[in-house]
Formats: C-alpha cells, sequence, structure tokens
C-alpha cells in the first residue's frame, strides 16, 4: 500500500515565506523537510512566484487557458440546462 498524504491548504502568506527562505540560498530539500511539504508543491511555488510574483494559481493562468476554463463551465452549465428541459418535456409530453 502506498503512504497517501492528507490535502492541506497553504496560505498565500506561507507559500511567499518559503519562496523568500529559498531566494535567501536555504535549500529546497531542507525546507520541505523542515516544514513536511512535498518537494512537487514548493517547486511549483518557486516558479509562479518568481515568475510572476503570486502564488495563486488563477493569477499564473494564460489568457488561453483562462478563456477554455470559462468555456468548459459554460458547456457543463448548458448540458445540464438540456438535460433539466428534456426530462421536463418527457414529463409534460405523457399528459
Amino acid at each position: 500500500m502506498t503512504n497517501r498524504r492528507e490535502k492541506r491548504e497553504f496560505t498565500t502568506d506561507f507559500k511567499e515565506q518559503m519562496v523568500k527562505l529559498f531566494n535567501s540560498g536555504k535549500p529546497r530539500a531542507e525546507i520541505a523537510r523542515e516544514y513536511d511539504l512535498t518537494p512537487s508543491a514548493l517547486n511549483n511555488w518557486i516558479r509562479r512566484i518568481n515568475a510572476t510574483g503570486s502564488a495563486k494559481e488563477c493569477d499564473n493562468r494564460t489568457p488561453e487557458a483562462t478563456e477554455l476554463l470559462h468555456l468548459r463551465k459554460e458547456t457543463q452549465k448548458l448540458r445540464m440546462e438540456n438535460d433539466i428541459l428534456t426530462q421536463a418535456a418527457l414529463i409534460l409530453g405523457q399528459k
């Protein structure tokens, strides 16, 4: 069996502090071990904050990725509306 971690949420301030530690010269492995972080999470924070100055995922999306997300949400909404109307037509058509 694999040992799975419970998903944890970190504040933006915490993420920024970890990146500051790294930028000040502390090794990634030491930060990850000391604060019980996964190396991939720390690497993502470092990459995002150094590239855009923000740890938030929505601030780091390209315009195309933002539009794609919007279109997927709209498609899902329209499919749900279509399913509801189809069911209503079946129910009302039986009278």
